[in-house]
Protein backbone atom coordinates (compact mmCIF):
# COMPACT_ATOMS: atom_id res chain seq x y z
CA UNK A 1 0.00 0.00 0.00
CA UNK A 2 1.44 2.92 -0.92
CA UNK A 3 0.25 6.31 0.96
CA UNK A 4 0.06 10.00 -0.69
CA UNK A 5 2.64 11.07 1.67
CA UNK A 6 5.34 8.60 0.16
CA UNK A 7 4.91 10.33 -3.20
CA UNK A 8 5.34 13.41 -1.63
CA UNK A 9 8.60 12.19 0.27
CA UNK A 10 10.14 10.91 -3.00
CA UNK A 11 9.59 14.28 -4.74
CA UNK A 12 10.93 16.26 -1.10
CA UNK A 13 14.20 14.19 -1.51
CA UNK A 14 15.01 15.06 -5.13
CA UNK A 15 13.63 18.80 -4.90
CA UNK A 16 13.00 19.81 -1.34
CA UNK A 17 9.76 21.89 -1.64
CA UNK A 18 11.34 25.07 0.83
CA UNK A 19 12.87 25.25 -2.61
CA UNK A 20 9.93 26.83 -4.19
CA UNK A 21 9.55 30.98 -4.81
CA UNK A 22 7.64 32.63 -2.57
CA UNK A 23 4.51 32.99 -4.94
CA UNK A 24 4.69 29.26 -5.97
CA UNK A 25 1.76 26.68 -4.48
CA UNK A 26 3.72 23.74 -4.73
CA UNK A 27 3.10 20.52 -2.54
CA UNK A 28 -0.31 18.58 -2.18
CA UNK A 29 -3.01 20.29 -3.98
CA UNK A 30 -6.04 18.14 -2.61
CA UNK A 31 -5.59 14.78 -0.83
CA UNK A 32 -5.24 13.46 2.35
CA UNK A 33 -0.96 12.44 3.26
CA UNK A 34 -2.12 8.71 4.67
CA UNK A 35 -4.78 8.18 1.86
CA UNK A 36 -3.50 5.48 -0.33
CA UNK A 37 -2.91 5.90 -3.92
CA UNK A 38 -3.11 2.99 -6.27
CA UNK A 39 -1.67 4.54 -9.71
CA UNK A 40 -0.88 7.55 -10.77
CA UNK A 41 -0.96 10.31 -13.83
CA UNK A 42 1.19 12.81 -14.70
CA UNK A 43 1.12 15.91 -17.09
CA UNK A 44 2.10 19.46 -17.41
CA UNK A 45 -0.69 20.89 -15.61
CA UNK A 46 -4.54 19.48 -14.59
CA UNK A 47 -6.76 20.21 -16.55
CA UNK A 48 -10.99 19.35 -16.93
CA UNK A 49 -9.22 17.00 -19.73
CA UNK A 50 -6.35 15.62 -17.66
CA UNK A 51 -9.52 14.81 -14.83
CA UNK A 52 -11.14 12.53 -17.93
CA UNK A 53 -8.14 11.26 -18.45
CA UNK A 54 -7.18 10.06 -15.13
CA UNK A 55 -10.69 8.87 -14.70
CA UNK A 56 -10.34 6.67 -17.52
CA UNK A 57 -7.40 5.17 -16.88
CA UNK A 58 -8.22 4.31 -12.93
CA UNK A 59 -5.79 7.07 -11.57
CA UNK A 60 -6.12 8.25 -8.05
CA UNK A 61 -3.48 10.60 -8.08
CA UNK A 62 -2.35 13.56 -10.56
CA UNK A 63 1.07 14.62 -10.30
CA UNK A 64 1.63 18.08 -12.22
CA UNK A 65 4.10 20.57 -12.85
CA UNK A 66 2.40 23.57 -12.66
CA UNK A 67 0.25 23.72 -9.73
CA UNK A 68 -3.49 23.69 -10.13
CA UNK A 69 -4.08 26.39 -6.95
CA UNK A 70 -2.19 29.41 -7.41
CA UNK A 71 -4.79 32.37 -5.93
CA UNK A 72 -6.81 32.03 -2.73
CA UNK A 73 -10.18 29.78 -3.63
CA UNK A 74 -13.19 31.51 -1.74
CA UNK A 75 -16.19 29.42 -3.14
CA UNK A 76 -16.59 26.73 -5.65
CA UNK A 77 -19.39 27.24 -7.77
CA UNK A 78 -17.30 26.36 -10.99
CA UNK A 79 -17.15 29.11 -12.72
CA UNK A 80 -13.63 29.25 -13.32
CA UNK A 81 -11.41 26.00 -14.03
CA UNK A 82 -10.03 25.45 -11.71
CA UNK A 83 -12.98 25.38 -9.51
CA UNK A 84 -14.18 23.15 -11.93
CA UNK A 85 -11.69 20.89 -11.65
CA UNK A 86 -11.20 21.22 -7.72
CA UNK A 87 -14.71 19.82 -7.91
CA UNK A 88 -14.09 16.68 -9.70
CA UNK A 89 -11.37 16.01 -8.43
CA UNK A 90 -12.82 16.31 -4.56
CA UNK A 91 -16.15 14.29 -6.31
CA UNK A 92 -13.74 11.54 -7.26
CA UNK A 93 -11.07 11.45 -4.96
CA UNK A 94 -8.60 11.83 -7.12
CA UNK A 95 -5.32 13.01 -5.38
CA UNK A 96 -3.23 16.02 -6.78
CA UNK A 97 0.31 17.09 -6.15
CA UNK A 98 2.42 19.35 -8.19
CA UNK A 99 6.09 19.87 -8.16
CA UNK A 100 6.83 23.06 -9.64
CA UNK A 101 9.67 26.23 -8.83
CA UNK A 102 11.49 23.83 -6.49
CA UNK A 103 11.72 20.81 -9.48
CA UNK A 104 12.93 24.30 -11.81
CA UNK A 105 15.43 25.26 -9.12
CA UNK A 106 17.14 21.85 -8.60
CA UNK A 107 20.54 20.65 -10.52
CA UNK A 108 18.85 17.59 -11.79
CA UNK A 109 15.50 19.27 -12.59
CA UNK A 110 13.74 21.16 -15.11
CA UNK A 111 16.45 22.89 -17.01
CA UNK A 112 18.74 20.50 -16.95
CA UNK A 113 16.60 18.43 -19.32
CA UNK A 114 15.93 20.97 -21.45
CA UNK A 115 19.62 21.82 -21.65
CA UNK A 116 20.48 18.49 -22.31
CA UNK A 117 17.44 18.00 -24.84
CA UNK A 118 19.54 21.27 -27.06
CA UNK A 119 22.61 19.42 -26.44
CA UNK A 120 24.83 21.18 -24.09
CA UNK A 121 27.29 19.75 -22.09
CA UNK A 122 29.13 21.20 -18.99
CA UNK A 123 26.25 22.55 -17.25
CA UNK A 124 25.94 24.87 -14.68
CA UNK A 125 23.75 26.40 -12.44
CA UNK A 126 22.90 30.28 -14.13
CA UNK A 127 21.77 32.10 -11.41
CA UNK A 128 23.38 30.13 -8.12
CA UNK A 129 21.27 30.89 -4.70
CA UNK A 130 22.27 32.57 -1.48
CA UNK A 131 21.29 31.59 1.48
CA UNK A 132 20.66 28.20 1.60
CA UNK A 133 23.73 26.82 3.22
CA UNK A 134 24.49 26.31 6.83
CA UNK A 135 27.71 25.55 9.11
CA UNK A 136 27.58 22.96 12.04
CA UNK A 137 29.95 22.97 14.23
CA UNK A 138 30.12 20.09 17.19
CA UNK A 139 32.74 19.09 19.67
CA UNK A 140 33.81 15.70 20.13
CA UNK A 141 35.61 13.31 22.35
CA UNK A 142 38.78 12.56 20.08
CA UNK A 143 38.12 8.86 19.74
CA UNK A 144 34.59 9.05 18.91
CA UNK A 145 35.59 11.96 16.23
CA UNK A 146 34.92 9.26 13.18
CA UNK A 147 31.87 7.84 13.99
CA UNK A 148 30.39 11.49 14.37
CA UNK A 149 31.72 12.67 11.23
CA UNK A 150 30.51 8.86 9.39
CA UNK A 151 26.64 9.90 10.91
CA UNK A 152 27.33 13.20 9.48
CA UNK A 153 28.56 12.74 5.89
CA UNK A 154 25.79 10.07 6.02
CA UNK A 155 23.13 12.45 6.57
CA UNK A 156 24.04 14.58 3.60
CA UNK A 157 26.31 17.17 5.32
CA UNK A 158 29.50 18.09 3.76
CA UNK A 159 29.62 18.11 -0.20
CA UNK A 160 31.60 20.80 -1.70
CA UNK A 161 30.57 20.74 -5.41
CA UNK A 162 31.94 17.55 -6.65
CA UNK A 163 33.93 16.54 -3.34
CA UNK A 164 31.57 14.83 -0.59
CA UNK A 165 32.92 14.05 2.95
CA UNK A 166 34.30 17.32 3.77
CA UNK A 167 34.95 18.69 7.20
CA UNK A 168 37.54 21.05 8.94
CA UNK A 169 39.12 19.41 12.52
CA UNK A 170 40.65 20.87 14.80
CA UNK A 171 42.44 19.37 18.03
CA UNK A 172 41.41 21.35 21.34
CA UNK A 173 40.46 20.43 25.25
CA UNK A 174 37.04 21.09 26.07
CA UNK A 175 35.33 21.26 29.56
CA UNK A 176 32.31 20.72 31.85
CA UNK A 177 30.91 19.98 35.40
CA UNK A 178 28.61 17.06 35.64
CA UNK A 179 24.93 18.13 37.68
CA UNK A 180 23.73 15.97 40.11
CA UNK A 181 21.14 14.46 37.79
CA UNK A 182 23.23 14.02 35.01
CA UNK A 183 25.03 10.94 33.49
CA UNK A 184 28.20 11.76 32.21
CA UNK A 185 30.05 10.07 29.31
CA UNK A 186 33.21 10.95 31.07
CA UNK A 187 34.54 12.54 33.90
CA UNK A 188 32.50 12.71 38.00
CA UNK A 189 29.85 14.77 38.97
CA UNK A 190 30.52 17.98 40.56
CA UNK A 191 33.90 17.76 39.03
CA UNK A 192 35.61 20.18 36.43
CA UNK A 193 36.63 17.57 33.53
CA UNK A 194 38.73 18.42 30.84
CA UNK A 195 38.81 16.30 27.73
CA UNK A 196 40.51 15.84 24.69
CA UNK A 197 38.17 17.06 21.37
CA UNK A 198 38.08 17.43 18.22
CA UNK A 199 36.11 20.37 16.69
CA UNK A 200 34.67 19.63 13.68
CA UNK A 201 33.08 22.02 11.20
CA UNK A 202 31.30 21.25 8.05
CA UNK A 203 28.83 22.74 5.60
CA UNK A 204 24.92 21.36 4.60
CA UNK A 205 21.97 22.53 3.01
CA UNK A 206 19.14 24.60 4.87
CA UNK A 207 16.83 21.66 4.52
CA UNK A 208 18.85 19.21 5.86
CA UNK A 209 19.46 20.80 9.01
CA UNK A 210 17.47 18.41 11.06
CA UNK A 211 18.34 15.38 9.70
CA UNK A 212 21.76 16.05 9.91
CA UNK A 213 21.83 17.44 13.89
CA UNK A 214 19.48 14.54 14.24
CA UNK A 215 22.46 12.21 13.19
CA UNK A 216 25.38 13.83 14.90
CA UNK A 217 23.31 13.37 18.28
CA UNK A 218 22.76 9.98 17.82
CA UNK A 219 26.21 9.24 16.80
CA UNK A 220 27.52 11.85 19.74
CA UNK A 221 28.88 9.66 22.43
CA UNK A 222 27.56 12.85 25.18
CA UNK A 223 24.85 13.46 27.18
CA UNK A 224 24.39 17.16 26.02
CA UNK A 225 26.00 18.06 22.76
CA UNK A 226 27.28 20.69 22.31
CA UNK A 227 27.33 22.31 19.01
CA UNK A 228 26.26 25.70 17.00
CA UNK A 229 24.35 26.15 13.36
CA UNK A 230 25.54 29.18 11.66
CA UNK A 231 23.53 30.62 8.53
CA UNK A 232 26.03 31.07 5.41
CA UNK A 233 26.09 33.92 2.57
CA UNK A 234 27.95 31.64 0.44
CA UNK A 235 26.33 30.77 -3.13
CA UNK A 236 25.48 27.05 -3.58
CA UNK A 237 26.33 26.31 -6.97
CA UNK A 238 23.93 23.44 -7.18
CA UNK A 239 20.63 24.97 -6.94
CA UNK A 240 18.92 28.35 -8.79
CA UNK A 241 17.30 28.70 -12.09
CA UNK A 242 18.27 28.74 -15.37
CA UNK A 243 21.64 26.56 -16.30
CA UNK A 244 23.83 27.53 -18.92
CA UNK A 245 26.47 25.11 -20.80
CA UNK A 246 28.14 24.55 -24.49
CA UNK A 247 27.71 23.09 -27.56
CA UNK A 248 29.37 20.41 -28.83
CA UNK A 249 30.22 22.04 -32.11
CA UNK A 250 29.56 25.99 -32.87
CA UNK A 251 26.08 26.70 -34.70
CA UNK A 252 24.88 29.82 -37.36
CA UNK A 253 22.49 31.60 -35.34
CA UNK A 254 20.15 30.23 -37.51
CA UNK A 255 20.74 26.64 -37.55
CA UNK A 256 20.63 26.95 -34.24
CA UNK A 257 17.12 28.76 -34.33
CA UNK A 258 16.62 25.53 -36.47
CA UNK A 259 17.78 23.14 -34.10
CA UNK A 260 15.13 24.21 -31.42
CA UNK A 261 12.40 24.14 -33.09
CA UNK A 262 12.99 20.72 -33.93
CA UNK A 263 14.09 19.65 -31.03
CA UNK A 264 11.35 21.24 -29.06
CA UNK A 265 8.81 20.91 -31.78
CA UNK A 266 7.76 24.45 -31.11
CA UNK A 267 5.64 25.85 -34.11
CA UNK A 268 7.64 28.71 -34.63
CA UNK A 269 10.62 30.52 -32.67
CA UNK A 270 10.22 34.27 -31.75
CA UNK A 271 13.91 35.39 -31.25
CA UNK A 272 15.92 39.18 -31.13
CA UNK A 273 18.12 40.92 -34.01
CA UNK A 274 20.79 38.42 -35.10
CA UNK A 275 24.27 39.20 -34.03
CA UNK A 276 26.30 37.56 -36.16
CA UNK A 277 28.29 35.47 -34.14
CA UNK A 278 28.23 32.14 -33.75
CA UNK A 279 26.37 30.36 -31.02
CA UNK A 280 28.58 27.87 -28.51
CA UNK A 281 27.42 28.71 -24.90
CA UNK A 282 24.00 28.78 -24.52
CA UNK A 283 21.97 29.47 -21.63
CA UNK A 284 18.51 27.98 -20.75
CA UNK A 285 15.17 28.91 -18.54
CA UNK A 286 12.26 26.77 -18.63
CA UNK A 287 9.29 28.65 -18.45
CA UNK A 288 9.10 32.45 -17.76
CA UNK A 289 12.85 32.92 -17.92
CA UNK A 290 13.19 36.86 -19.13
CA UNK A 291 14.19 38.01 -15.56
CA UNK A 292 17.31 35.91 -16.43
CA UNK A 293 18.26 37.84 -19.31
CA UNK A 294 21.09 39.81 -17.77
CA UNK A 295 22.62 36.52 -15.87
CA UNK A 296 22.72 34.59 -19.19
CA UNK A 297 24.73 37.68 -20.88
CA UNK A 298 27.41 38.32 -17.72
CA UNK A 299 27.16 34.12 -18.26
CA UNK A 300 28.95 35.13 -21.79
CA UNK A 301 25.92 33.12 -23.31
CA UNK A 302 25.92 33.44 -27.02
CA UNK A 303 22.34 32.55 -26.90
CA UNK A 304 19.52 32.36 -24.37
CA UNK A 305 16.39 29.77 -24.71
CA UNK A 306 12.98 30.63 -22.18
CA UNK A 307 9.82 31.57 -22.94
CA UNK A 308 7.26 34.76 -21.99
CA UNK A 309 9.56 37.38 -23.32
CA UNK A 310 7.85 40.45 -23.64
CA UNK A 311 8.61 43.22 -26.32
CA UNK A 312 10.87 45.38 -24.92
CA UNK A 313 13.04 43.11 -23.30
CA UNK A 314 14.14 42.12 -26.94
CA UNK A 315 16.15 45.85 -27.09
CA UNK A 316 18.09 45.13 -24.19
CA UNK A 317 20.33 42.27 -25.90
CA UNK A 318 20.70 43.70 -29.31
CA UNK A 319 24.15 42.78 -30.46
CA UNK A 320 25.12 41.18 -27.26
CA UNK A 321 23.01 38.00 -27.48
CA UNK A 322 20.34 36.29 -29.56
CA UNK A 323 17.84 35.56 -27.36
CA UNK A 324 14.99 32.55 -28.80
CA UNK A 325 11.46 32.40 -27.09
CA UNK A 326 10.22 29.02 -28.31
CA UNK A 327 6.89 28.92 -25.83
CA UNK A 328 6.26 28.49 -22.41
CA UNK A 329 4.59 24.75 -22.94
CA UNK A 330 7.45 23.60 -25.16
CA UNK A 331 10.28 24.50 -23.18
CA UNK A 332 8.71 22.62 -20.08
CA UNK A 333 7.37 19.51 -21.44
CA UNK A 334 9.74 17.35 -21.10
CA UNK A 335 9.09 17.60 -17.06
CA UNK A 336 6.72 14.92 -17.56
CA UNK A 337 9.37 12.55 -18.11
CA UNK A 338 11.58 14.09 -14.82
CA UNK A 339 8.44 13.90 -12.57
CA UNK A 340 7.76 10.09 -13.91
CA UNK A 341 11.28 9.16 -12.91
CA UNK A 342 12.03 10.74 -9.79
CA UNK A 343 8.74 7.85 -7.97
CA UNK A 344 9.49 5.37 -10.44
CA UNK A 345 12.92 5.26 -9.03
CA UNK A 346 11.64 5.72 -6.06
CA UNK A 347 8.95 4.26 -5.25
CA UNK A 348 9.40 1.03 -8.40
CA UNK A 349 6.20 -0.87 -6.66
CA UNK A 350 3.65 1.70 -7.95
CA UNK A 351 1.75 2.52 -10.84
CA UNK A 352 2.55 5.52 -12.58
CA UNK A 353 1.29 6.79 -16.50
CA UNK A 354 2.53 10.19 -18.12
CA UNK A 355 -0.55 11.81 -19.95
CA UNK A 356 -0.55 11.03 -23.86
CA UNK A 357 -2.12 14.66 -24.28
CA UNK A 358 -1.02 18.35 -24.60
CA UNK A 359 -2.20 20.75 -22.31
CA UNK A 360 -1.03 24.12 -23.70
CA UNK A 361 -3.99 25.95 -24.04
CA UNK A 362 -1.47 28.27 -26.17
CA UNK A 363 -2.68 27.78 -30.24
CA UNK A 364 -1.14 29.43 -33.31
CA UNK A 365 -2.64 30.49 -36.58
Amino acid sequence: MIKLKEILSAFEHHAPFSLQEDYDNSGIQFGDPESEVTRGLVCIDITEEIIQEALEKKCNLIISHHPLIFRGIKKLTGKHYTERVLIEAIRNNISMISVHTNLDSVMNGVNMRLARKIGLTDLKVLQARKGLLKKLVTFCPTDHAENVRAAIFQAGAGVIGEYDCCSFNLDGKGSFRAGDNSTPFVGEKGHIHYEPEVRIETILPAWLESRVVGAMIEAHPYEEVAFDVYPLDNSYEKVGPGMVGVLKKPLTEKDFLTMIKEELGAPFVRHSEFTGKEIRKVAVCGGSGSFLRDHAMAAGADAFVTADIKYHDFFDVKNKMLMADTGHYESEQFTKEILYEIVSKKITNFALLISDQSTNPVRYF
